[in-house]
């Protein structure tokens, strides 16, 4: 046999097309090509690969190998596909049977002495080879990672000679069960440690149940990170799909995917100098940024008004469609990035002693250019803004009696499965049509409302942000239509367009 065909998976975006290797030994002067759109990383494989085959005692072929990795113009990096060209070669050249490969997928990094190494990506690959009913040998280190997918058999190896013994029957392997997944997700903070500012946990509890981005304005000390740290403990359990789909994302970056961490809602806080690519993602080679990290979780940006207006301003359209597509002169490629967007600022420059009233020396012209620094697009999309206040010292001393993040929680999911029984979505993704169905208001509301409108110049899109918080509050009350009350509590958490209607 002078031909194999070995199965492999590459990274595109999320997904992972299927990549065949195919190995062909024939006559003449001996040489090693790799062809099929291999990067640098790619290429020098075949290097590590013949230092693996011959320190793992097999006999590395004098004749002139030519490994096309198909489809062919669909670019491959990294070092994952060492594993299946060393065995396509075993197999080209008898030493192992290219019939045992047909059920099996592979990746791995070789080191020169046929140790397998660790490589990024692997959930996605893991999903797809499932999807196509095949079994998966990887390294040892991928393995908790890899077996997070149901209905897969994940065979690890340390070396190349045991996925060799396994595929000639001399020794079987075993499929891995992993043991470090985390069933019983728990935070290591709560909202019970917040000690007062009832109204920005009421905030809290509306934006977790209806998934509605929040804007905190105050004063340094006053607990605004401390409650943004705490949102994710109050949200709804993550499903096996969101799980699947925040770990894949974390699997193919640079940070890697830690199996501990399953069912655990990600929580990124980027700091105010990170640039637009590190917030949506790109690079020379495409990589997914901070709002793809934060899928199905929260993004916090603490100091708002430190963030160039530029790279605030990229994230209007991934907080309209949920997803971000990266363009460059090679690829394409789209990511997931429907976050929850929880945002922090100070009141005026000065910050320090602000307590909105007679400790701001700031003229209101110098707040208004503060917070000018945010455009009014990028603040349309931001569905609660309030004021988080300095807390009298009495509260500071006393002990904290708040209600725990678990009571909280069963508020907001009883109000998260009310919105799905009636429109299968949280409220804030609700289309305009939608709105005019499941928002209507009393023609005394109406007017209520238009005067608002009239008053603080609110756009369109702000005023179907305050009906869609508006059903949000009903639906913790469990109340069937918008009452009164729940129009006046929304229009209280619109601090923004207060303090520029001044």
């Amino acid at each position: 046999m002078n031909l194999a065909v070995v199965f492999s998976r590459t990274n595109d975006g999320i997904d992972a097309p299927l990549v065949t290797v195919e190995v062909h030994l024939s006559n003449g002067l001996p040489g090693f090509a790799i062809v099929g759109l291999p990067e640098l990383a790619v290429k020098e494989s075949k290097d590590r690969v013949r230092a693996a085959i011959i320190n793992s005692r097999f006999e590395f072929p004098a004749k002139r190998i030519t490994v096309n990795l198909a489809p062919a113009d669909l670019p491959k990096d990294g070092g994952r596909f060492d594993l299946p060209i060393a065995l396509g070669i075993l197999a080209a050249s008898g030493q192992i049977s290219e019939s045992a490969l047909a059920d099996y997928e592979f990746i791995g990094e070789l080191a020169l002495g046929g140790q397998l190494r660790s490589v990024k990506g692997v959930l996605p690959t893991a999903y797809a080879a499932s999807e196509a009913d095949r079994k998966l040998f990887l390294p040892q280190e991928n393995a908790n990672e890899a077996s997070l997918i149901k209905d897969l058999e994940v065979f690890p190896a340390t070396h190349l000679l045991q996925i060799c013994a396994h595929l000639t029957d001399t020794e079987r392997l075993l499929v891995h069960e992993n043991t470090e997944i985390n069933n019983e997700v728990k935070y290591a903070s709560d909202l019970s440690e917040v000690k007062g500012q009832f109204q920005a946990k009421r905030a809290l509890e509306i934006a977790a149940a209806g998934n509605h981005n929040l804007l905190m304005i105050g004063p340094p000390g006053t607990g605004k990170t401390m409650l943004a740290s705490r949102l994710a403990t109050i949200l709804p359990p993550m499903s096996e799909k969101e799980s699947l789909e925040s770990a894949a994302i974390a699997s193919i970056s640079d940070q890697g995917f830690d199996s501990s961490q399953w069912g655990l809602r990600p929580i990124r806080d980027p700091h105010h100098t990170s640039s637009g690519v590190a917030l949506v993602g790109g690079g020379a080679k495409v990589r997914p940024g901070e709002i793809s990290l934060a899928h199905n979780g929260v993004l916090f940006l603490d100091e708002l008004v430190e963030f160039d207006r530029k790279v605030l301003d990229v994230l209007r359209e991934p907080l309209e469609t949920g997803c971000i597509t990266i363009s460059r002169a090679a690829r394409q490629a789209t990511y997931p990035a429907r976050f929850q967007l929880i945002t922090a600022m100070n009141p005026c420059p000065q910050g320090r002693d602000c307590d909105f009233k007679s400790n701001c020396h700031c003229s209101l012209e110098q707040q208004r250019k503060h917070r000018s620094k945010l455009s009014a697009p990028f603040l349309d999309r931001i569905d609660l803004q309030i004021e988080v206040l300095r807390l009298p010292r009495e509260d500071l001393q006393s002990p904290s009696t708040g209600e725990t993040s678990a009571s909280v929680r069963a508020r907001v999911i009883a109000a998260r499965n009310r919105q799905l029984q009636r429109q299968q979505k949280a409220n804030h993704f609700l289309s305009n049509k939608e709105i005019e169905k499941y928002c209507k208001l009393s023609e005394a509301d109406e007017n209520l409302l238009a005067q608002v409108m009239e008053k603080f110049k609110l756009s369109a899109r702000a005023y179907h942000r305050i009906l869609k918080v508006a059903r949000t509050i009903a639906d913790i009350e469990g109340s069937e239509h918008i009452q009164t009350t729940h129009l006046s509590e929304t229009i209280s958490y619109r601090a923004m367009d207060r303090m520029n209607g001044v």
